[in-house]
């Protein structure tokens, strides 16, 4: 039977040992610490630093996704419309953008465009002319864009790439008029997913063949011709100058889409 003296060193080793223990942090006493100055003060930007670092970024894409698809969830057919912010509304193609909204709009399919001025702008007004749904995803830019008077279902994206998700994963097809940088990523991206197999009967319609007809000359005798892609992926697109024309397609790739998933099932 052990005597006074060594019960005595037990109760001090564990007594010890559960200081040690005491010593690390619980995770709830990490999650209630608060960075302090010297003095009191209301605001202080080491507080909120973990929000800028990638672990807790990575928290934030996956609510920008789920942000964008609770907003989304409800939308059946739909076509996304793109062009430039910079056209203005006395602009022939700002006219034909809205036309070819509302046409698309009187034909069952919401409208989501990302939201600002311009030729986003009149798909927006179309489609809210026709009395359809009228989307636009808007992004934070570097300078504040503001969103259209026309949206009537709102979604705003920190991150292009989300936004981007969205477009294609709501979309019919996409048409673009003339454009900038951002037009022409959307168009690009729109053409990768359907030549890689992702999107399947995703009409894509150029509108504006004046406008279009370098690029495409481009993409025929140049890369068409070094290999880089091959003649049927010329294919992938339309180009068109005809709001009526552009809603056919739609129609047509929203039939062909629907006769498939038929079949499958």
């Amino acid at each position: 039977m052990p005597d006074k003296d060594e019960l005595n060193s037990k109760r001090n080793v564990l007594s010890s040992d559960a200081g040690a223990v005491a010593a690390e942090p619980t995770e709830d006493e990490l999650l209630l610490r608060r960075v302090r100055g010297p003095r009191p003060s209301p605001l202080d930007r080491r507080q909120g630093q973990f929000t800028r670092q990638d672990p807790w970024r990575v928290w934030r894409i996956a609510g920008e996704f789920v942000n964008g698809i609770n907003r989304l969830a409800d939308i059946a057919a739909a076509v996304s419309i793109f062009g430039s912010a910079r056209t203005p509304p006395e602009h022939a193609m700002y006219q034909a953008a809205r036309e070819t909204a509302r046409l698309l709009a009187q034909a069952g399919f919401a409208i989501i465009t990302g939201g600002g001025p311009g030729i986003m702008e009149a798909a927006n007004r179309g489609a809210v002319e026709a009395g359809g749904v009228s989307v636009g995803c808007n992004i934070e830019l570097p300078y504040e864009q503001r969103l259209n008077p026309y949206v009537r279902i709102a979604v705003e994206f920190r991150y292009f790439f989300v936004r981007k998700t969205m477009f294609a994963k709501y979309s019919e097809g996409f048409v673009l008029f003339p454009g900038g940088y951002g037009t022409l990523d959307e168009m690009f991206e729109a053409l990768t997913l359907i030549q890689t197999g992702k999107l399947h009967e995703f009409p894509v319609v150029l509108f504006g063949s004046d406008y279009w007809r370098g690029l495409v000359d481009w993409l025929t005798h140049t890369v068409a011709e070094a290999n880089n892609i091959s003649p049927h992926e010329l294919q992938l697109f339309q180009v068109s100058d005809s709001p009526q024309e552009v809603c056919e397609i739609m129609l047509q790739g929203y039939r062909r889409t629907k006769r498939q998933r038929r079949r499958k099932s």
